[in-house]
């Protein structure tokens, strides 16, 4: 099944719920061409506010317990958004990476995706436009919560566009594309149009926060394009990333 988009958006995007409708209005466009899937983030600063919780239970929490604390964060938000897809009509349902059949290694807290249920997404397409996924998380072979690490819903956005074939893989996030500079800091910084896996990748590892490098070197694995853009600047196409 390629007629398939994965839309990815950040904690930033999702942050409050009139963002969130913002969100619902751009998912109920792209919902109009074709089936879409919908990775998110946990709200603004929510997943540094768990965390700050458990350090105040321990110095230094077990790691299975975080995993299990900070897979929550997204869990919040894909059930609001697909409350919000379901009001506007629309055919959506939100799915945990448990649920999704995400599956992990047992590295807690900094997980590699092992495999996706390819045949569950395209089945749950026969009765939903929208597929509504909790970025960031997963589940071991022996049903352990696991969580990927900073930047994770990068990395699950692209694994599932890779498995399922997907037409589109957008990286919505707060700036409008990849900048040889940062911005903020320099005002001569210049957005590129589109930039190489390797290009990108090297500016992720230089650390440019754009976009995750484990999500580039996915990418680059099943030679998958991929656009990071603004949520924000909808007439702004953003960069490209693909192959030189």
């Amino acid at each position: 099944m390629s007629d398939i988009a994965v839309l990815k958006f950040g904690g930033t995007s999702v942050k409050n719920i009139q963002r969130l409708r913002h969100v619902a209005a751009i998912v109920q466009e792209k919902a109009q061409r074709c089936k879409v899937i919908v990775v998110v983030s946990a709200m603004g600063d929510t997943t540094d506010r768990l965390l700050s919780l458990a350090k105040q239970c321990c110095a230094e929490p077990v790691a299975e317990e975080l995993d299990v604390l900070l897979s929550t964060g997204e869990q919040v938000t894909i059930a609001l958004l697909s409350i919000l897809l379901q009001d506007l009509g629309l055919k959506a349902k939100s799915f945990t990476g448990f649920q999704l059949g995400i599956k992990t290694d047992d590295n807690h807290s900094n997980a590699d995706i092992l495999n996706i249920d390819s045949d569950f997404i395209v089945d749950a397409f026969s009765s939903l436009d929208v597929l509504v996924v909790a970025g960031f998380q997963g589940v071991t072979e022996g049903g352990a919560i696991t969580t990927l690490g900073r930047g994770g819903s990068d990395t699950t956005a692209v694994a599932i566009a890779a498995a399922v074939g997907a037409n589109d893989c957008e990286i919505y996030t707060d700036v409008d594309g990849i900048y040889d500079l940062d911005p903020n800091k320099h005002q001569a910084a210049v957005k590129y149009k589109h930039i190489s896996f390797d290009d990108c990748l090297q500016l992720a590892n230089n650390g440019a926060q754009v976009i995750h490098p484990r999500a580039v070197s996915a990418a680059r694995k099943h030679r998958l394009p991929v656009r990071v853009r603004s949520t924000f600047s909808l007439n702004d196409p953003g960069t490209l990333i693909r192959s030189a």
